[in-house]
């Protein structure tokens, strides 16, 4: 599990999408400021992203869709985890 604070990590993977002006002062006027809640410079989000990587640092599994109401399936996660395990 990863907490990017910054979307420092976020970025190396190229996932990092800016708001729009108009949506930027949307998601303000609900008192949800990108800026103050991700530590950045910018109204920002990550793509929505699952990751499996292994010991070496090798991804091993990887999900992304940048409609954020899809994931990745917890089933495929695990058997991805679980793949790891063996030799």
């Amino acid at each position: 599990m990863l907490s990017d604070e910054g979307l420092q990590v976020a970025r190396q993977f190229g996932i990092v999408f800016e708001f729009a002006p108009d949506l930027d002062s949307l998601y303000r006027s609900f008192g949800n400021d990108l800026r103050e809640r991700n530590h950045t410079d910018r109204a920002e989000l990550p793509v929505p992203a699952t990751y499996v990587v292994d010991t070496s640092g090798v991804i091993r599994y990887a999900y992304l869709n940048a409609d954020y109401t899809y994931r990745a399936d917890p089933q495929e996660i695990i058997a991805a985890l679980v793949a790891l395990e063996r030799p």
